[in-house]
């Protein structure tokens, strides 16, 4: 059953990743639309990471990972290199922990 599932995700996955190429053509979106797809884009990252960074196991994370996220957040918005942010963050999160904030 399990091997079935897969084949038949797999084969569904492939089947959208050809047809984009193949239907492009056909179908054209006002630059309204376009615009309003690149918004809900970014709208979907930041839900993703917020709820990635403040829930664990149906539960809240504590403080320390969303203050970690935070200061990445707020380092990538000033355009510091990527190795500085993910440092930062990891960084602000395990100090945090290490002086018992959860």
């Amino acid at each position: 059953m399990m091997i079935l599932a897969s084949a038949v995700l797999g084969l569904g996955t492939f089947g959208f990743r050809v047809a984009g190429p193949l239907l492009r053509d056909r179908f054209t979106l006002s630059p309204r639309v376009e615009a309003l797809m690149t918004q809900l884009a970014v709208v979907l990252l930041a839900a993703l990471v917020a709820t990635s960074a403040t829930l664990e196991g149906g539960g809240f994370a504590g403080v320390a990972r969303p203050a970690g996220v935070l200061v990445g957040g707020v380092l990538a918005w000033r355009k510091a290199p990527f190795v500085l942010v993910v440092l930062a963050a990891a960084v602000t999160a395990a100090g945090l922990r290490l002086l018992g904030v959860p």
